[in-house]
């Protein structure tokens, strides 16, 4: 069985519920799927390949595919081993096919399969025909690997788009935007996919989207998630927004707390948020929700709120996590207040604000506060939610 993009583009896909951590790193209780593509036109390319062993029906799709035809092209967006794991099967059963990818795409190649000689290598622009479709190939370096590039099929305005516009999350029988009541459920987790794999380069993707500028895309073909052919302007418009940092009207609240004072600090804030006025308000424990989740939600919206309590004259560890987190991804453009308790001395406080001066973040306000909170002392934290609350307006 395959599945037809298009006139002559057979999508390939592989779903993957058994796998707990993507990347060993993120977790995924929706699954992920690996999808590959094949034109099958005068000449024949395959677009990428699946992570190895994901499943034994990689073979057999691609086969229908082709149809009784020979491969005669592998086409290499993306070096990564969940596109790249079935090359090796794949120039094994193929022993004559030519090899297509920029110069950055081949030295990661040497360094898996070795030197071959039937290549071609492409430079940023370059075409290639396969009778009725002809591919250009557009270089994105750092979107989000030094050799990622995307395949631009002219005839069909067509974007294979490597790890851009993907996203976690199985195809659970709609492969197509346009199949779906509503494609709700894999927009957090197209954001959560962004925010903690492509983030970083979050320039690189504004770099991308300047080459692209002018080019009518009527269908993206992601290597992960569905494809998006019914609208495939509003995934442009998400991947846009979040590349500029471009947060939505709204407040993370995350904190860490070891026996319920910082956590009561949060609750309050919380309501003292929603009473000024705010809207969207979301709260975490650091400690119980995974850092992925809370670096999506940092990246939707305008304002942070980030408590710890002291430990160990410092911050708690996973805030201190979350915090080295931010400052890896490098995101700017955040409103931040800052709160957090202590009993013998501080330490907390004193460490988020030494992010808060290296993050680059608008700083609205801080509270620390010794022991239980009082009334006189929680009128500072109606300071710090309506300042916080202001910065929005």
């Amino acid at each position: 069985m395959t599945t037809e993009v298009s006139k002559n583009i057979h999508l390939i896909t592989v779903n993957d519920r058994r796998k707990q951590l993507f990347e060993n790193m993120w977790p995924i209780p929706n699954g992920v799927s690996y999808n590959c593509y094949l034109i099958n036109d005068e000449k024949t390319a395959l677009l990428d390949t699946v992570e190895f062993g994901s499943s034994a029906m990689f073979e057999a799709q691609m086969e229908t595919a082709l149809n009784g035809k020979k491969l005669d092209y592998l086409i290499i967006n993306h070096m990564e081993p969940d596109h790249s794991g079935e090359i090796q099967n794949v120039l094994a059963r193929y022993p004559d096919i030519t090899v297509v990818g920029n110069d950055k795409t081949f030295k990661i190649f040497e360094a898996y399969y070795g030197v071959i000689e039937n290549k071609i290598v492409i430079k940023d622009g370059d075409t290639l025909c396969l009778g009725e479709k002809t591919l250009k190939f557009v270089l994105t370096p750092w979107v989000h690997w030094p050799e990622t590039m995307m395949t631009y099929d002219i005839n069909s305005a067509t974007l294979f788009s490597a790890d851009a516009f993907g996203t976690f999350g199985t195809l659970d029988g709609c492969y197509f935007d346009d199949e779906m009541d509503t494609v709700a459920k894999y927009e957090d987790e197209m954001r959560r996919y962004y925010s903690n794999i492509v983030g970083k380069y979050s320039n690189m993707v504004q770099k991308a989207f300047a080459k692209l500028a002018g080019v009518e895309v009527k269908a993206i073909c992601p290597l992960h998630g569905p494809i998006w052919r019914k609208n495939p302007a509003k995934v442009l418009e998400m991947y846009d927004k979040w590349s500029r940092m471009e947060g939505e009207d709204g407040v993370v609240v995350a904190y860490a707390s070891m026996y319920g004072t910082t956590a009561y600090m949060a609750d309050y804030i919380a309501r003292q948020l929603a009473q000024n006025g705010v809207r969207n308000i979301i709260t975490h424990d650091v400690s119980k929700t995974h850092i992925s989740y809370l670096i999506s939600d940092i990246w939707k919206y305008k304002a942070v709120v980030l408590g710890s309590c002291a430990y160990n004259t410092g911050m708690f560890p996973m805030m201190e996590n979350l915090t080295r987190e931010m400052q890896h991804l490098g995101l700017k453009c955040r409103n931040l207040g800052i709160f957090g308790s202590y009993s013998w001395n501080g330490g907390g406080v004193r460490n988020l604000l030494t992010f808060a001066e290296s993050s680059g973040w608008n700083m609205v306000g801080s509270v620390d506060m010794a022991g239980k909170p009082s009334n006189e002392k929680l009128q500072e934290l109606d300071a710090l939610a309506k300042a916080v609350a202001d910065s929005l307006k």
